[in-house]
Formats: structure tokens, C-alpha cells, sequence
């Protein structure tokens, strides 16, 4: 570091801007070492002086302004060192970190801190990050990006009142980069009138600019903006990174300090705002809580004291208000509820003694070096800075592994670590009117519903046959089993311990005290199967907003998704009906078989396996087939009451049976809660509650008749809840197949509009799956008066398919997104022993590589080894090898199967699972047990027919068909192990025997 005069803090003859700030050097003392009772004496008596009282103190902004050159390697120093300057954002430039951030990231927030960051788009280096008090009112907003700068803008205070906008430019380039840099200020600039542009942009500020540099400095003027550093911000002397405020705006700098580090070559710059509005910093309540030390079931139960015992004769009304009236008195007794505040986080958890006596020497050590600017005293002085970083860093790794250590054992528990170091707290962004953002949320979500079926109903004309026919059916159920304490006890273990607001007791505690409760619940679940009535109390919903994508603006109401959640009790209501529904359904097969959404043995995966192996199969015939993907807007908020009861009725449902689900259907209501404020409940007259147990069933019911429309016209469907794809198969000269196909589309849309359910035909999505010779078919299909195009690849259920079903771009973007998770995981493997870190990479990378891998087997084996890569990658990662390594070795050690045979694992999984009736019946029936013409000895040896030649001529269908690969692979197997009694006993069978092939043991 250059020695500095007091000309050179005086500003450039580049500088001709107003607004000037003198420089101050030197380090403000209120780290958040000293003793609080100091500290706060000294600022106290300095706001005095300056302000006359605390009270009457203007609000202010305190920002930090830094180019960190990498923050790798400098987490810890960063954030001690916004910790010590009592910043409440620190805009930090050259991040160089991708987009995911991963630990590092994570790292650089101190408790009570929120990020927002911009990755470089491509290629190493660059990157802004603003790391902000989440106490602060904050909203990031969408800017136009450009692959010559990163930029983040971000709107703040409680009323959007001022606009930050942080840029790091490179240096290349200036012509084009500070051109398109002033069209994203001149657009930030129309969203906020007080705006703040700051960064480092490589303009040389401190001589005559000229060119590019000028133009964009004019440009800056020209829109009010003011340039405020008054001094050298780089260690060669230079002014690199510079502060634009609005000239005359109620923003003003009222202090500014410009510091040198010993780990970057920028300084640091410390500024204080002056501004004209609260930012909402502070420690109010901020919402009522109850404290979970208090609360154990021990004290639950003695403060209930002697339960009255409920008669299951009095309505059902009155048991559950009382049960909530009483848990909600004892609760009140052990636990009263407080008020939460924020409080202002000073310190890190890791942050010992040790440390504060290190960091006071490192302090003292500054100061004498900034005064006498002798080369000893530096070289002393960064001694100690070099010394101190080493110190906290191993200081905060060591917390990091005891947290992490302390998590043995308890899955839970580890991946709520792993997630707080994996992904960065954001900042909240609520507004300062809470009430009126509950209530445009209710509206938004009420209204969106009611336009739906106000479009629906407009556009019908004959009312639907279904609502007015009579039952063909007779009642085969009208009255529920009643339960014993038993069930009760078995339903609420495998119940989720959610709590909803409007629970009287958080359900773990009432988990926990059940034996004293158990009477209580068998007494209200039964009054309500035979009432035929569920509890009023159950039916409202509390609704929570939750922001879509990131990257949307959270001010718009459309770009949230409502998260309903219901009373807990209700739940354990809801699964004891839904286990008595589920059995008669299986008894009656009244669902489609095509249908598999939230059914048992059914999945995902079972549904795509079916479907790609009717397209192979329709390939291997020479046809054609096109694959047409519905999009329902809203299907399960707009389901009609009345067409629904209709079909239980039919399908045999009478007596305090159907009288019970009109009563959970009906009298719904539901309201949108942010913080501790509520909107006012609205009125649910259709569809089925969001988040309920048996709302998945009811709606399968509901969808029943779409596969006999859809049939009706030669075509087939696999439906997943309201995921309906439609594929219909013709020879590629068809002529009659466009006219049929467009009934078969005219029909679905129609019988939709019939039952209350909206196609939005720009989501829906169509694909032709066909010979490479035969991919034009000269017309596109109609859905609704929409022309659909053909797409090369649609999205199903999370797996991307192609015309010629290669699934390569599907494998790319599998490998892709698990090589991101691998490097996220990668940051972790100093904090986690071997066992913790492959449960990790079994939770974030193979869960991706298993998800549906059952569509792998027989893949090209230069298609597979993208997969293989990612998985010897994990292995290597787990066991500390060298990429030199030979992977087979590893594998054994983890006992991992190859990834070729980790997906012949799951297809014979999935084989023994239809034979033995716990799997789809569609897959059951596209396989089938040898029956040798004459009795021979492996007759009793269950083999399976293979696939006819004629019916496999292509290599697609022979090596990757689920009808050709499940009797080669089944048939393989040895004896034993087809014949295992139990699932367990087969894949763990299955697995020693794979396994053994893999490598050769």
C-alpha cells in the first residue's frame, strides 16, 4: 500500500459533481467486541451530540461498498467485517461464485442477514452479492442482464421508497458495456425516484475522462444522478468503484469512511445515508409466540387435569369446540403466549474470547500502522490480519462440524443443517400494511377461482346429463367403521406433525401426550362418522402465499401459489375415511386404471414406464403416435359439489357415508395469514380443500369418465391426477386420423367445460413420436379452437421425452442437475464425517440419478455414461479418491450397485410388485406367467412369456420396452429369488445378486 497524502483523500480533477463527501480514514470503534454496556454508552452520548436524543435521530442507512476479488477463503473475514461496522447492507462485488452459492454463500450472511446475489451468466469471476438485515423491508425486482456486467436492483423500505442498484462492470469492452449499463439505470431510475448506483465500474474517475467513460459519467448527470466518492478506492491510487445518489433527492450521504484491506487490492467504503422514511429496522413485536421449553406432555396432561369424558350422542360440533377450548386452556396455563422481537444480532455463535482478545491486538496493531505508515508496523500489522482470519475460520468450522456431529443418528435433524449451509437466508420483504396484503392475496386467489368458473359457466349451454340422472347403482356403503383407540393410535403415527394455526396445540405435543388424549379423538372421529357431519372447526383453511420462482416479482399476487393448510385433527379425521374409501375402491376397481395419482403401488414412475412402452410398442407396429399433455388451470379449485356427490352417489355411496363427505365438502372457508395478520375468511363454494388427505381421492373420482371419452375415440390416456396425457396412434398415411384425433380433443374440452374444469391450450403441449422419416404429418391438432404446435421434446412428469424416445436430453439434464448438487455437496465434505456425507449424496445426487430410472435400461452406453460419471463422481467424493482412481474398487466399498444395474434393480422391483398384486394392474397385464403347451420341469419356476419376434423387431423395443425387458430380466433371476415371500426379502435378494454380477463375486 502506497503512502497516501492528504491531497490524494481531496479528490481527482475528474471529480466535478456536486455532493462531494469529505474522507474520513479510519476505523469507527463499535465492534461487536466491546462490552454492550460501553458500547451503548458511547453511541448513545455521540447520537446526543449530534442529533440531541436518540428519539429524534433521522433514520439511516448504513452501507458497506467492497470488491472482494473471490470471497473464497474470506467468508469468516466478511462477515466479522460487517458485523463490526454494524452494516445493514454490505454490497460486495467479485463474488466470483456460480449461481448457486452454495457454502460459501451461505457463510457470508451473519445471523440476522439475508442475501440476494447475480452470478457471472458465463464463464469464472464476477458477481454482485447484497447481503441486507432481514429486519429491513426489501424486494429484489427482475433488471435487464447483460453478459458484460452483473447487476442486482433491489427496491427498499417499507414503501419502496428508495432503489439500490449494485453493479460490477469488467474492464473489456467499455464502448458496448457502459452503453447498455446506462439503459438499466435509466430503467431502475423510472421505479424508484431516490436511487443509489454503486459498484465497482472501471472507470478511472480520479483524471479527465474521456470516450466511452465520459459519455456514460454524462449520461449519469443527465439523469440526476451525482457521483459521491471523493477519494482513491484502489490500492494503485485509482477510483474504480463509485456511488451515484440522486442530486437534491431527500437521500444523502452524512458520513463516509474509505479503508484499506489486506486481502483485496480495493478499499473498503463505509457510507451512511441519511434518509426521509423508516425502513422498518428495529425490535417491535413481531408476532405472538408460545416457548417450546415450557411446553411438554407431562405438563399438557396435568394441566388438563380429569378430561370430561365426551358422549359420542353429543354433536359432533360440540366435542370439537371442546376439545379446542380445553387444549387451548392448558396451553395457556404451561406455555403463555409473547411477544417474539427482533432483536439486533451483533455476535456469531462461534465468536469466543479467544477471538476478541486476537481481534483487539489485530485493532491496535491497524491503528499504528495507519499513523505512523512504516513497513514494520504493516508487515506487523498484517501479520496479525493473516493470523486473525486463520483463527476465526477454524473457529467457525469447528462449530459447523459440532452441529453436524451433534446431528448424528437423527436424518431430520442433519438435513436442517445441511440446508441452512446449503441455501443462503433470504431477506423478508413484507410490507409495512400487512392487513392490506392479506387482502389482496384473498382476493387474488378468491377471485381467480370465481373467474374460472364464471368463463365456464358462460360458455355452457346444455346443462350436464350427470347432474340430474338418477343412481344406477344401489348402495353398496352407507355407514362408516367405527374405531378403537388402537387405530387412533396407529393413524397418528403416520400422520405429519403439521401445525396450523388454528390448532389449539401444536401437533407434536399432542403426538407426544396421546395416551391422555386418545379417549378425546376415538370420541370425536366416531360421533363424526356416525353423525355423517364433520366439525365446522375443521373446515377453514389458513392459505400462506408462496412466491413461485425466485426470480418473480414478489409484489404481483399472480406469481404465488396458495399453500393451504388444515387443522391437524381434522387430518387424522380425514385418514381414517380415507383408509375405509381406499378399501372399497380396491374391492369395487370403480378408478380408472389408467389413473395413477395418489393411489397405492402406483407412482410416477409406473405411469411413464406404461407410456413409454405403448409408444415403443406403436413404433415397433410402423404407426405414428401423437402424445398431447393437458394443462387444467386450477383442476382441483373449481371441481363442482354437485357433479361430484353425483358420482359418489352412483358409484354406490349412500347413508351417513355420502351424507358425511357433502358435509366435508360443503361450508368451507378459508383465509390468508402473513405474519400474526389474518384476512378475512372467504367462502369455498367449489372444489376440494388444498392440502386435505382425501381431496387426491376425490378427485380421481371426479376424473373418472375423462379415460372413457378419451377411449371412446380409438386413443389412450396415463393420467396422474390432473397430469392427463393423451396419445393416439395411426399408420403415417392415415387420412382419417387428423379428423378423429380433433373429435377425440373437441370431446375432451367439451365434456371439461361440462364439469367445471378449464384446458388452457398455451400450456398444453403436443409431440409426435415417430420414425426420423416420418416426423412431418402435414396439420396440427386443435384443442379448444387452439392450433397446437409440435414440440422436439415435452416435459412429463419431470422427464423430458423426444420424438424418437433417444431420452438423451432427458440423461444431460439429469447429469447437469446432479453435477450441481455434487459441487454444492462438495463444499460440505470438510464438516461431515464419511456416514453424514453419504446420506447427503444419497438425499441431493442419487435420489436424482433413481428418479425414474426404470426408462435407463437398455440406454446406449454412450448415453449412459453421463449417469455413470456422475455416479463415480459421488463415489469418489464419499471416499476421498483421486479422479485416477478405478471406480470398481469404491463401489464395492459403499456397496453401491452400478448405475446400469442400479436401473435393472428398479425394473425387476417393478416386476415383482405387479405379479404380486402391489403394483398398477396396467402394468400387470403387459406381462404374464410361460405356460408351456406339455407339463415340463420349469413349469412351476414362475417364468415369463417373452415377447414375440414379430412384435420386437426394432432394437428400441427388444432392449428398452418394459413388455420385451421385463421377461428377459425376470427370467434371469434365479429361483429363489423370483420366489421370495415378501418385498423386503426380494430386494434384498435381489441386491446380493446383482451385486455379485456387477462384479464378478
Amino acid at each position: 500500500m502506497g503512502n497516501l497524502n492528504q491531497s490524494s483523500l481531496q479528490g481527482g480533477e475528474g471529480f466535478h459533481g456536486q455532493g462531494l463527501i469529505e474522507v474520513v480514514w479510519g476505523r469507527r470503534k463499535n465492534g461487536h467486541f466491546r462490552p454492550r454496556e460501553k458500547r451503548n454508552r458511547v453511541f448513545a452520548t455521540l447520537e446526543r451530540n449530534r442529533c440531541g436524543s436518540l428519539q429524534d435521530r433521522p433514520p439511516s442507512l448504513k452501507v458497506l461498498l467492497l470488491n472482494a476479488r473471490s470471497v473464497n477463503g474470506k467468508t469468516a473475514v466478511i462477515q466479522d467485517l460487517i458485523l463490526d461496522e454494524g452494516a445493514d447492507l454490505a454490497c460486495i462485488t467479485e463474488t466470483w461464485l456460480d449461481e448457486q452459492g452454495g457454502v460459501n454463500l451461505t457463510q457470508l450472511c451473519p445471523p440476522g442477514f439475508g442475501v440476494h446475489q447475480q452470478a457471472r451468466a458465463g464463464g469464472r469471476g464476477g458477481g454482485v452479492a447484497v447481503i441486507a438485515r432481514q429486519s429491513i423491508a426489501l424486494i429484489r425486482c427482475a433488471v435487464p442482464q447483460s453478459s458484460r456486467f452483473e447487476c442486482v436492483f433491489l427496491k427498499v423500505g417499507a414503501r419502496d421508497s428508495l432503489g439500490i442498484l449494485l453493479v460490477y462492470r469488467p474492464p473489456r469492452d467499455p464502448a458496448v458495456s457502459l452503453s447498455e449499463l446506462a439503459e438499466v439505470v435509466s430503467n431502475s431510475a423510472l421505479v424508484s425516484q431516490q436511487l443509489i448506483v454503486l459498484g465497482d465500474f472501471n472507470i478511472h474517475a480520479e483524471t479527465s475522462l474521456t470516450g466511452a467513460a465520459q459519455d456514460f459519467m454524462v449520461a449519469m448527470t443527465t439523469m440526476g444522478l451525482t457521483q459521491v466518492i471523493s477519494g482513491p478506492t484502489h490500492q494503485a491510487g485509482h477510483t474504480l468503484d463509485l456511488v451515484f445518489i440522486v442530486d437534491g433527492g431527500t437521500v444523502r450521504v452524512e458520513e463516509q469512511n474509505i479503508l484499506p484491506l489486506s486481502w483485496s487490492d480495493h478499499h473498503l467504503i463505509c457510507l451512511s445515508f441519511a434518509m426521509s422514511s423508516n425502513l422498518r429496522r428495529g425490535g417491535g413485536p413481531i408476532k405472538m409466540v408460545r416457548p417450546r421449553r415450557l411446553m411438554d406432555p407431562d405438563g399438557l396432561l396435568r394441566s388438563l387435569g380429569d378430561l370430561p369424558v365426551l358422549e359420542t350422542g353429543d354433536p359432533v360440533d360440540v366435542l370439537a369446540d371442546r376439545y379446542n377450548s380445553e387444549l387451548t386452556r392448558a396451553l395457556d396455563t404451561i406455555a403463555p403466549e409473547r411477544p417474539l422481537s427482533l432483536r439486533r444480532v451483533m455476535s456469531t455463535p462461534w465468536f469466543t474470547e479467544e477471538l476478541a482478545v486476537m481481534k483487539r491486538a489485530r485493532r491496535g496493531l491497524e491503528c499504528i500502522w495507519r499513523k505512523s505508515r512504516d513497513v514494520s508496523d504493516q508487515a506487523r500489522a498484517k501479520a496479525a490480519i493473516k493470523a486473525y482470519s486463520v483463527a476465526l475460520r477454524a473457529a467457525r468450522k469447528a462449530f459447523t462440524t459440532a452441529r453436524i456431529a451433534s446431528a448424528a443418528n437423527r436424518p431430520s435433524e442433519l438435513f436442517r443443517v445441511v440446508g441452512e449451509l446449503l441455501r443462503p437466508p433470504e431477506t423478508q420483504g413484507l410490507p409495512d400494511d400487512l392487513a392490506t396484503r392479506c387482502s389482496d392475496f384473498a382476493h387474488h386467489f378468491a377471485g381467480k377461482v370465481a373467474q374460472i368458473r364464471h368463463e365456464l359457466d358462460s360458455s355452457l349451454i346444455v346443462v350436464p346429463a350427470e347432474v340430474t340422472e338418477a343412481p344406477v347403482c344401489p348402495i353398496l356403503w352407507d355407514s362408516f367403521r367405527l374405531v378403537l383407540p388402537d387405530d387412533v393410535e396407529g393413524i397418528l403415527g403416520s400422520v405429519r406433525a403439521t401445525t396450523c394455526a388454528l390448532d389449539p396445540c401444536p401437533s407434536w405435543l399432542v403426538k407426544q401426550a396421546k395416551e391422555g388424549l386418545l379417549d378425546w379423538f376415538v370420541a370425536i372421529i366416531n360421533a363424526s362418522l356416525g353423525q355423517g357431519s364433520f366439525p365446522s372447526c375443521f373446515k377453514q383453511a389458513v392459505v400462506k402465499p408462496l412466491l413461485k420462482k425466485t426470480s418473480l416479482d414478489p409484489s404481483v399476487c399472480n406469481n404465488y401459489r396458495p399453500i393451504s393448510n388444515l387443522p391437524f385433527l381434522g387430518k387424522v379425521l380425514e385418514r381414517v375415511v380415507a383408509t375405509q374409501l381406499q378399501e372399497f375402491l380396491d374391492d369395487t376397481d370403480f378408478l380408472d386404471r389408467s389413473q395413477s395419482g395418489f393411489r397405492p403401488g402406483h407412482s410416477t414412475e409406473t405411469a411413464l414406464v406404461a407410456l413409454v412402452d405403448d409408444l415403443r410398442r406403436e413404433l415397433d407396429r410402423g404407426s405414428v403416435t401423437l402424445l398431447v399433455l393437458l394443462d387444467i388451470s386450477a383442476a382441483f379449485d373449481t371441481i363442482d359439489h354437485g357433479i361430484l356427490l353425483g358420482r359418489l352417489s352412483r358409484m354406490g355411496l349412500g347413508g351417513t357415508v355420502l351424507q358425511w363427505l357433502q358435509s366435508f365438502l360443503e361450508g368451507r372457508s378459508q383465509m390468508v395469514k402473513l405474519g400474526d395478520t389474518c384476512s378475512d375468511p372467504w367462502p369455498l363454494t367449489c372444489g376440494v380443500p388444498q392440502g386435505s388427505i382425501l381431496s387426491p381421492m376425490l378427485f380421481n373420482i371426479y376424473m373418472k369418465p375423462l379415460g372413457e371419452v378419451i377411449r371412446s375415440f380409438g386413443g389412450c390416456c396415463h393420467l396422474y391426477a390432473d397430469d392427463t396425457q393423451i396419445h393416439y396412434s395411426f399408420p403415417p398415411d392415415s387420412k382419417e386420423a387428423p379428423r378423429v384425433l380433433n373429435q377425440c380433443l373437441a370431446a375432451v374440452a367439451d365434456w371439461m367445460r361440462r364439469n367445471k374444469l378449464r384446458i388452457n391450450p398455451d400450456k398444453t403441449e403436443a409431440l409426435l413420436v415417430s420414425c426420423s422419416s416420418d416426423r412431418g404429418i402435414g396439420w396440427q391438432p386443435v384443442l379448444d379452437g387452439v392450433a397446437l404446435p409440435l414440440k422436439s421434446q415435452v416435459r412429463s412428469l419431470g422427464v423430458l421425452l423426444d420424438s424418437a424416445l433417444t431420452l438423451e436430453a432427458q440423461v444431460s439434464a439429469v447429469a447437469g442437475r446432479a453435477f450441481a448438487q455434487l459441487k454444492l455437496v462438495r463444499q460440505l465434505r470438510p464438516y461431515l464425517v464419511k456416514s453424514d456425507l453419504t446420506t447427503v449424496v444419497h438425499a441431493l445426487v442419487t435420489s436424482r440419478l433413481d428418479y425414474c430410472n426404470a426408462l435407463y435400461v437398455g440406454l446406449p452406453l454412450k448415453t449412459a455414461q453421463k449417469l455413470q460419471l456422475v455416479q463415480r463422481s459421488a463415489a469418489r467424493l464419499i471416499t476421498g479418491a483421486s479422479y485416477r482412481e478405478r471406480s470398481t474398487p469404491l463401489f464395492k466399498e459403499l456397496h453401491w450397485l452400478p448405475f446400469i444395474f442400479r436401473s435393472q434393480f428398479k425394473v425387476q422391483t417393478i416386476i415383482y410388485k405387479a405379479l404380486n398384486g402391489l403394483g398398477p394392474a396396467y402394468l400387470r397385464d403387459r406381462i404374464s406367467y410361460h405356460k408351456p403347451a406339455r407339463p415340463l420341469r420349469s413349469s412351476g419356476e414362475a417364468l415369463l412369456s417373452p415377447l414375440p419376434i414379430s412384435q420386437a423387431r426394432l432394437v428400441g423395443t427388444r432392449e428398452r420396452a418394459f413388455s420385451a425387458v421385463a421377461p428377459r430380466l425376470w427370467n434371469s433371476l434365479p429361483i429363489e429369488i423370483r420366489q421370495a415371500p415378501t418385498l423386503l426379502a426380494f430386494r434384498k435378494d435381489l441386491k446380493t445378486w446383482l451385486f455379485r454380477c456387477a462384479f464378478g463375486e
